[in-house]
């Protein structure tokens, strides 16, 4: 048991004392964030610090109205692929699966959702998946919250000098629901995908 722990013999041998047990677990990540949609598909990097969080980046991948769903997957997942090799997130949190009472709406959600999961997965990250309801509870503490008010709480908490897009303020919500998250000691482990 000693030697799974850190402290066993070999440690000692070595003249190494084990890391402090928060180092191991809380080594903090950069966070990528993304909240998918065909039409304006949000995304924002932080990285967890006091007093408050580090942006690195934060934008919106739009895609006209004219344009067909193949040529609106494929600019998700090239700007994706794009942003990860730029910034080198070593995570990613995507907004939970919804329920809508479209059933074509649900289908095109699912295949930007499922375009942007497969750039991140290329590129080694572990993926997370947060409800909608659950970051809005956490940003602003009501779960039914409107995008200006995350938006709002969200410029706030990253102390932004400007408003974030409402796609990207979502995005930054989930990457800052996820730091908080992650930093918690929890009898429930987060929801990975």
């Amino acid at each position: 048991m000693k030697e799974r722990l850190g402290g066993g013999a070999s440690a000692r041998k070595a003249g190494q004392r084990p890391p402090p047990l928060a180092a191991v677990v809380r080594t903090p990540a950069t966070i990528l964030g993304v909240d998918p949609s065909l039409r304006g598909t949000g995304y924002g990097i932080i990285v967890p610090g006091k007093p408050h969080p580090q942006t690195l980046a934060m934008g919106t991948i739009a895609c006209p109205a004219g344009w067909d769903r193949s040529r609106c997957l494929v600019k998700i997942s090239d700007t994706l692929r794009t942003v990860i090799a730029e910034h080198q997130p070593t995570v990613c949190v995507i907004e939970g699966i919804f329920f809508v009472q479209n059933l074509k709406t649900a289908l095109i959600m699912g295949e930007a959702r499922g375009a942007a999961m497969a750039a991140i997965a290329a590129a080694g990250l572990d993926i997370y998946e947060i409800a909608t309801r659950k970051v809005k509870q956490a940003i602003v503490g009501y779960g039914a919250a409107q995008k200006s008010a995350v938006a709002t709480m969200v410029q706030r908490m990253l102390n932004l000098t400007e408003l974030p897009a409402p796609d990207a303020a979502d995005a930054l919500a989930l990457a800052l629901t996820h730091a908080r998250e992650a930093s918690r000691y929890q009898l429930k482990p987060l929801k990975k995908i």
